[in-house]
């Protein structure tokens, strides 16, 4: 309803849209039912019209806010109605014999429009609006029919016109059969069948032919002249050329409390010059719009004054109190029924009334129904709760009810509707919403079970929900205890407002809540991003003992998110914790604990920002860290060790090593690694594990006595020692120099190769599970370890490792490996290949004579060494099953496995064997491999495998078979080579004869 008057900027403007809209709707209903061309099709729009009119009617009377989905879907819904009376208007102003031949095309717009209405109003929130369920229901219902709704045009039409266009086809000139197509139009568009009605409609279609000629439609006044001459012959006399009109009308009365413009009870009745009465905002406007008349009696006025009726107005108060308190009783009876009907008819009924004027809700508690209503929340039938929760909001908007609701018993009924379905849920909270207002009820809401659990959980489910939940947590947030579980039910920014605002016993309690919470990875993230952060750095600063405590037990909670490092880094949290742990007060032992695991997460999560490792990484943050560890209990030394683990594994923290190493920390974790504490003993492992890459195997043996080695080779063995203190031992074994002989005397007194090839052969035959990281370092560092065993200036070491079947080990790994692993088994199977020449042992020759058929078969020997050859005797690639492994490595991506692999498989093709040797690679399809090197491969790998390839072709078996998939990689190689590469390839085509012998490649 419009309300205000002139210049009143109070006007709400998508009142008048929808008032307007209503008379549309109504208009443009009657008016399609009137149409005589396709009545089907034009009375089904005029249903679906009728069926959206009580919608508009309940939004208009709703007041609903004007929002841009609201006014876009109500201004595309004029432009439809406009559409739909402008068609209505066609179809009264044209010949209906040219309407019948356009059916189709009629029928087509009808069914347009009947979509985009639908359209238009499907796009109105009504979700979000004050509107109720069923006629939401009903309304989603009737949007989708609308929208998917089919038009077809009559059949008897479709047949006319297909009879018109084959009389013009078969050019028909005969007046029988004009006589009876006429006739039968006349029964289809409603015209009397005499003589006179039917020479009448002819004139009119005779005007449609002038008038597309006016239009210059040559097409279309050619079909109408040809039509024209097929209904010509029938035998009707000229009866003029009279208009045909069509008359609508509404009988609609008004009674004298109804304004006769709006149609609508009055509210502010005014009386013009005229002695007629209106609504005040109605005749307003009328006036606004120009108009000088009376709206009734069209009566020209000499005066615009409005006198207010006064005793009309209080008539219509009268009779709307009397009506609403007879609505009021009525409704009682209803609720108080057994019929579920009549129960939601008048749940609804009484929601209507607490909403249409302010006295109403204290009318319906006056007449004692408020214990009633409470009571249907607990029916069974959703719809009656649905409602219920509905009245009982509007109700409760004045605080006079509120109290009067709860002392009826609504809380714990009104819970319970939070733990079920979204909408009855989004009802729940708006009630409670509404009755948190009054600070009594508020507390009760707070304590009620589950209560704030629930509202916490529907925030994140119920997006329409979500404004009103938040409103009502932040009303109960007034209470501490209300804080702490709205944070338990992961809604923290109450808690994180109290950690920043609040009273220092307020902060402490926050701060303990975090600590003791089972957090989320998403919960301390949202923690940090609502600002829990910087208060809690500030407590462990200037807070006292219990602030302390309280808000480290909080940081160390919120530093196992990695996500949350950089922030508490750069709210100065490092500091803070060295200072507490370089405190010498004895009071603070369980902090310096707290501090010593938060500094441990903070520095073993990966940072975002380069500023963050500049405060852990400080030349001061390591030292002072280092100092710490002989001074610290063994629960502290963990931590710190697995701090400075953390910070030397970070990345770029190669200068965070070097210093490390610069203050004597080898030195100082050795002792830490034979550390009867598993946590402790771990992290000395792995720290030194780390400080003994970048190449400083040399400086860390130099600080490994005897007694060191014998501790790190009982860890590869021992049943008290875990994976990842086994994978650090060896690791550390690994990084020594393999070629400083003081190492390999002490691996040797140690008895470190059994454990190494126990532990590798574990891991990789599978029976030892490991996470894969684990199981990649220790084959890694287990093959580095056997890399001091397998040098071929030692052929003792060669031989004791072969012994122990390090031969096989090696060939599992290229198969099982990480890239680092193949590589360096790759390296150690080409050291033994170098010794497997000399310690290969020549077969013995049989005497051939007149006899010798009697003699045992010739022994042939190894096929590449032409001798007894073994794996642990002579250390064969070929007897080892080595040679395929290696060529699979050549299709690896990685260089350093290619290159390793090429150099194994060159030891084949030595000067006295090299034939043999190229015979095993290529029986081993390993030709084809070096090819793909040549075209792929690195610089180096390249040089390796054209060395190879140059005595493979040497060969004419070779040479005829593979010679021509290499050529072009070789000519490539002769022309963007390097300067080795460039003449090697030049010989390698040479053998093909595609190069001459003499050519300047060489």
């Amino acid at each position: 309803m419009l309300r205000g008057g002139i210049g009143n900027a109070v006007l709400a403007p998508i009142s008048e849209v929808l008032a307007r809209l209503v008379v549309q709707v109504t208009d443009t209903a009657m008016a399609a039912k009137d149409v005589l061309i396709e009545r089907e099709s034009f009375s089904e729009l005029g249903s679906y019209l009728e069926k959206i009119l009580p919608v508009l009617r309940e939004l208009h009377d709703k007041n609903v806010r004007d929002t841009p989905p609201m006014r876009v879907s109500l201004e595309s819904l004029e432009r439809e109605m406009k559409k739909a009376q402008e068609l209505i208007q066609l179809c009264g102003s044209k010949s209906r014999i040219y309407l019948l031949l356009h059916c189709r095309t009629l029928v087509k717009q009808v069914q347009d429009i009947t979509h985009e209405i639908g359209r238009c109003l499907s796009l109105i929130p009504l979700a979000s609006m004050n509107i109720s369920v069923d006629s939401r229901e009903v309304t989603s219902k009737l949007l989708v029919d609308m929208q998917s709704a089919q038009f077809r045009a009559a059949a008897a039409d479709e047949e006319l016109v297909e009879k018109i266009e084959l009389g013009i086809r078969d050019q028909r000139t005969d007046s029988a059969f004009a006589n009876d197509l006429l006739l039968q139009i006349a029964r289809s568009v409603g015209v009397p069948q005499n003589t006179l009605a039917l020479a009448q409609e002819l004139e009119e279609f005779k005007k449609e032919k002038e008038e597309a000629e006016l239009r210059k439609n040559r097409a279309e006044a050619y079909q109408l002249e040809q039509i024209i001459g097929l209904l010509s012959a029938a035998n009707v006399k000229n009866g003029g050329s009279g208009e045909f009109h069509r008359v609508t009308g509404s009988n609609w009365q008004y009674m004298p409390f109804y304004c006769q413009l709006t149609r609508a009870l009055m509210e502010d009745p005014v009386e013009i010059a005229s002695g007629q009465t209106f609504e005040r905002s109605a005749i307003e406007k009328w006036f606004r719009d120009g108009n000088t008349v009376c709206p009734v009696t069209g009566v020209e006025l000499d005066s615009f004054e409005l006198k207010p009726n006064h005793s009309l107005r209080s008539a219509i108060e009268e009779s709307r109190d009397r009506s609403t308190r007879y609505n009021i009783e009525a409704c009682g009876r209803k609720i108080k029924s057994q019929e579920d009907t009549e129960v939601q008819a008048g749940l609804w009924e009484l929601h209507r009334l607490s909403e249409e004027r302010p006295r109403n809700p204290t009318w319906i508690a006056e007449a004692g129904l408020l214990p009633v209503i409470v009571s249907l929340l607990e029916s069974k039938q959703r719809a009656t709760r649905m409602k219920t929760l509905a009245a009982l909001s509007s109700l409760a908007a004045g605080n006079e009810n509120k109290e009067r609701i709860m002392d009826a018993g609504a809380l714990p009924l009104t819970v319970r509707s939070l733990s079920r379905d979204g909408e009855e849920r989004k009802e729940a909270v708006k009630l409670l919403l509404e009755l948190s207002k009054v600070p009594r009820i508020c507390d009760q809401i707070g304590k009620a079970q589950g209560c704030i659990l629930l509202l916490a959980t529907l925030r994140n489910e119920i997006e329409s929900a979500v404004q009103d939940a938040t409103a009502l947590l932040d009303a109960l947030s007034n209470n501490s205890q209300n804080v702490v579980q709205m944070a338990e039910a992961n809604y923290f920014r109450p808690l994180a407002v109290r950690l920043a605002e609040g009273s220092d016993k307020d902060k402490i309690l926050m701060a303990s809540a975090i600590a003791r919470m089972g957090l989320t990875d998403q919960g301390k993230a949202t923690l940090a991003q609502d600002g829990a952060i910087g208060p809690l750095v500030k407590m462990i600063s200037l807070g006292n003992l219990e602030a302390k405590s309280a808000a480290l037990g909080a940081l160390q909670n919120l530093s196992t998110l990695p996500d949350n490092r950089d922030e508490m880094i750069a709210a100065g949290v490092v500091p803070s914790l060295l200072r507490l742990l370089c405190s010498v007060t004895s009071s603070l032992v369980t902090l310096k604990e707290q501090a010593a695991a938060t500094f441990a997460n903070l520095a073993s999560s990966p940072a975002n920002t380069s500023k963050s490792n500049e405060v852990l990484e400080s030349e001061d943050t390591l030292v002072q860290l280092l100092s710490l560890l002989n001074l610290a209990g063994p629960e502290i030394q963990g931590h710190l060790l697995r701090a400075l683990y953390g910070i030397a594994t970070s990345r770029d923290a190669a200068g965070a090593r070097n210093i490390l190493r610069a203050a004597d920390a080898i030195q100082l974790l050795l002792p830490f690694c034979e550390n009867s504490d598993s946590g402790v003993r771990v992290y000395a492992l792995k720290l030194l594990f780390c400080l003994s890459g970048d190449g400083s195997g040399r400086e860390i043996s130099e600080f490994l006595g005897p007694t060191s080695f014998k501790t790190l080779v009982d860890v590869l063995s021992a049943t008290w020692s875990s994976d990842e203190e086994k994978a650090a031992a060896v690791g550390i074994l690994g990084n020594l120099p393999s070629t400083d002989n003081q190492v390999i005397e002490r691996l040797l007194q140690a008895g470190a190769l059994p454990p190494t090839l126990n532990l590798l052969d574990g891991v990789v035959r599978g029976t030892r599970a490991m996470p894969k990281s684990v199981q990649d370092s220790v084959v890694e560092n287990s093959v580095a370890v056997l890399l001091h065993f397998t040098r071929p200036a030692r052929e003792d070491l060669q031989r004791l490792a072969a012994d122990h079947g390090a031969v096989s080990r090696l060939v599992d790994v290229l198969s099982a490996g990480s890239p680092l692993a193949r590589a360096r088994a790759a390296t150690g199977l080409a050291q033994f290949s170098e010794s497997s020449r000399r310690l290969s042992t020549p077969v013995a020759r049989s005497s051939a004579g007149l006899f010798s058929c009697f003699f045992r078969p010739r022994e042939t020997g190894c096929e590449l060494h032409q001798g007894h050859c073994s794996e642990r005797g002579s250390f064969c690639m070929l007897e080892a099953k080595a040679v395929a492994p290696l060529i699979q490595c050549l299709e690896a991506s990685e260089a350093q496995v290619q290159e390793a692999a090429l150099a194994a498989l060159a030891t084949l093709l030595h000067d006295e064997i090299w034939q043999k040797g190229v015979k095993v690679i290529a029986d081993a399809r390993g030709i084809r491999s070096l090819v793909r090197v040549i075209t792929f491969g690195t610089p180096e790998a390249k040089e390796k495998a054209l060395w190879m390839l140059e005595k493979v072709f040497r060969i004419d078996r070779y040479r005829n078979e593979f010679g021509s998939s290499a050529q072009m990689p070789l000519i490539e190689l002769t022309s963007r080579g390097n300067s080795v590469t460039r003449p090697m390839a030049a010989r390698i085509l040479a053998h093909l004869q595609v190069l001459h012998s003499q050519s300047s490649y060489f």
